[in-house]
């Protein structure tokens, strides 16, 4: 038996699938999770009224139904759990602070993780004090706030370097103000004969003759035969995010070069410009030839290890 086994509550909104490898790595540590994911947690509106009722409340910051029936169904199974040894919260800023204390009462320790800048969801200031540790993947919040820096994590990891690929380069993303951003790289990439691949996931129609748009997300397994099949990766990050996104992290995993437009990796330890490129400039993308050619350089594991999901849950608890 595990002298030192937990019982641990992960609380998320893993609407992705991502956060069940942080219940997946705890568990095999020995530790009893319960992951309670609030993204399954369906809201289906009484009548017409109340969907319009909504719209107007929760755009002019009054109340969000479908966050108060969150929070309803989490306390509903909270109460089915006798004691907490470690509470881990991820898009906290989703909860109400009265669910939050309720979950805390019942907690020896609670954590919060921070995955997008407070820029972006302000509410998330009013809720740091309700935590005893919490943790940033955004540099600039982690100073300003007093919070804990910690990356994104490694899910999954190969060893060994595939040498057979379909495309070029590859990427998925939501439809967003990045837009314009995929549409420039993507017609470098056409001029210079890439075969590449840029999915970009929207309920709206729409037509690019760079992109493709699809308005079908992919499972986490879609995905990752999709980048079994890429050479590169593309990431472009979000404007005023300099926090690594998980792009960044499955390209370090399955050992693919990146492509990406977030300067700031250039700080991190496995930063290699032979595996690593920054597009500067996308008013003049330039990226070598050679970056293209050349076969990835293996990243030292012991550099690795500390992103890699087995290690990467060890702070938290």
């Amino acid at each position: 038996m595990n002298k030192h086994k937990k019982t641990i509550l992960l609380i998320t909104y893993d609407n992705w699938g991502f956060n069940q490898y942080i219940a997946d790595a705890l568990e095999a540590k020995g530790h009893e999770v319960t992951h309670i994911n609030f993204h399954h947690f369906r809201y289906k509106y009484p009548n017409i009224g109340y969907k319009t009722l909504n719209f107007f409340t929760k755009n002019t910051g009054i109340l969000n139904l479908k966050h108060v029936h969150y929070n309803n169904i989490i306390l509903q199974e909270l109460e089915k759990i006798k004691k907490i040894d470690t509470s881990i919260y991820i898009k906290a800023d989703f909860l109400s602070q009265n669910t939050i204390e309720a979950i805390n009462k019942k907690s020896e320790k609670s954590v919060l993780i921070i995955s997008d800048s407070i820029n972006r969801y302000p509410k998330t200031k009013s809720i740091l004090h309700l935590f005893d540790k919490v943790f940033s993947f955004e540099k600039k919040d982690c100073k300003k706030y007093n919070l804990i820096f910690k990356t994104n994590f490694i899910y999954n990891y190969i060893e060994n370097i595939s040498e057979n690929f379909k495309y070029k380069v590859f990427c998925i993303s939501s439809l967003d103000s990045r837009l314009p951003v995929f549409q420039k790289i993507a017609k470098y990439l056409n001029e210079l004969n890439i075969n590449y691949k840029i999915i970009i996931f929207t309920s709206k129609k729409k037509d690019d003759p760079y992109l493709e748009f699809s308005k079908c997300t992919l499972s986490i397994a879609e995905n990752n035969a999709f980048l079994a099949e890429s050479e590169i990766m593309l990431d472009v990050h979000r404007t005023k995010q300099q926090g690594l996104s998980f792009r960044v992290f499955e390209s370090l995993g399955l050992q693919k070069k990146l492509i990406t437009t977030n300067s700031d990796i250039v700080n991190y330890d496995f930063y290699n410009p032979k595996n690593i490129h920054v597009i500067q400039n996308l008013e003049n993308i330039n990226i070598p030839d050679s970056f293209f050619e050349n076969p990835y350089t293996k990243i030292p594991k012991e550099v690795l290890n500390k992103y890699l999901i087995e290690n990467w849950v060890d702070e938290l608890i």
